[in-house]
């Protein structure tokens, strides 16, 4: 009696388990850029002193939203961005710029700052993030970093200060002084961890700062 065998599966060929292997790799990559964490460095001292020259951080694509590939769109909201919030968005007057600051001021709200200190909605924020450094206040008209506004935050835009606030370019000084907001849609994650730390010359290690949470 003969048994007849199964014929043999073709042995996929090297360059097909290369390709393939590719393909996965390219959609994975995708859905983590798209869907997951961004890795971003500090390359400047705006928000001193909670990030810090040499930082890395990993900031979160999906704490808003999950949207749809390629695309502006919000396929899954998850929550809207909230003052203290320290985003990763792309800069207001050049798109192709990523900057990192903290969110102030929310949509509707009406932002004013008068002699350094920040209101919002007439009332004086208090909070625990802001640094100065300048103990000279510049008076209305000189520049608007300790005396600006009031403006109010349009609808689905934000109003965001450095922690370093004598020293940070941010939502006072866009647009020649007039100020300047980050649309909701330009807002790429919100930065939740450092996870490596270069000292500013990048010769040594800052072991404490990695993995603190970021708040």
């Amino acid at each position: 009696m003969f048994i007849r065998r199964r014929p043999e599966k073709k042995k996929k060929s090297v360059i097909r388990e290369y390709l393939e292997a590719l393909i996965w790799a390219v959609v994975l990559a995708l859905i983590i850029r798209t869907w997951g964490v961004q890795a971003f460095k500090i390359p400047s001292g705006s928000m001193k002193p909670t990030l810090l020259i040499g930082d890395h951080l990993l900031v979160s694509k999906s704490s808003y939203g999950i949207k749809l590939p390629f695309s502006e769109l919000v396929v899954i909201p998850i929550g809207d961005p909230r003052r203290g919030d320290i985003v990763v968005f792309r800069f207001p007057e050049d798109k192709d710029k990523d900057f990192i600051k903290r969110i102030i001021g929310l949509p509707g709200e009406t932002v004013e700052i008068r002699d350094k200190a920040i209101l919002v909605n007439g009332k004086k924020l208090e909070e625990r993030w802001g640094q100065y450094t300048d103990q000279v206040v510049l008076p209305p008209g000189v520049q608007p970093r300790d005396n600006f506004g009031p403006v109010k935050v349009p609808e689905d835009q934000y109003f965001v200060m450095g922690d370093n606030r004598d020293q940070s370019y941010d939502s006072r000084f866009w647009f020649g002084g007039r100020g300047g907001f980050v649309p909701r849609e330009d807002i790429l994650g919100k930065a939740f961890i450092i996870y490596w730390s270069w000292t500013d010359h990048g010769f040594g290690v800052r072991w404490d700062r990695i993995g603190k949470i970021l708040h």
